[in-house]
């Protein structure tokens, strides 16, 4: 029943009046119960059609944007996420502070297992630019860091 209430809260899918934010401030990402939350398996969501501006130049940047994530409890519903990276068309901002933005409000979101955004901006100037933001759960890190200090012990 949990899941169900949840879902029942998604506000943008299968309404066709939503209308798209006006900023990343303004735009809210939407989740739902991990069909499977035992097992790890990724999520690939992908778009070529990202747009943010230059802060200095007030010229758009253009950008294939790809988010990889391992969901815990939580994923992202799809529809939310088209809505909140359209937000980005009239924000100002480095193409690095947006990569990150995007991961950090991501990862509050839904607090997956690990992320990884990669952001491939259009060349400007003939130099293509592609930043990467990665995350992990502290507590698999700890748990990996944790099992290999045991594999090297056990090894001397």
């Amino acid at each position: 029943m949990a899941k169900r209430k949840r879902a029942d809260k998604l506000t943008l899918l299968g309404k066709s009046d939503a209308k798209l934010p006006s900023s990343p401030t303004e735009a809210r990402l939407e989740t739902f119960p991990n069909p499977a939350p035992k097992r790890n398996y990724r999520v690939h969501f992908e778009t070529d059609d990202f747009t943010s501006v230059c802060p200095v130049t007030g010229q758009p940047d253009f950008a294939r944007i790809d988010i990889d994530y391992v969901a815990d409890r939580l994923c992202v519903e799809s529809k939310s996420l088209k809505f909140y990276l359209a937000s980005y068309r009239n924000e100002r901002a480095f193409n690095e502070a947006v990569t990150n933005r995007i991961l950090d409000d991501f990862v509050k979101a839904c607090a997956p297992r690990e992320a990884l955004v990669t952001a491939q901006f259009s060349a400007r100037g003939g130099i293509a630019l592609t930043v990467r933001a990665e995350y992990q759960d502290k507590r698999i890190e700890k748990e990996l860091t944790q099992r290999t200090r045991r594999s090297q012990s056990s090894y001397n």
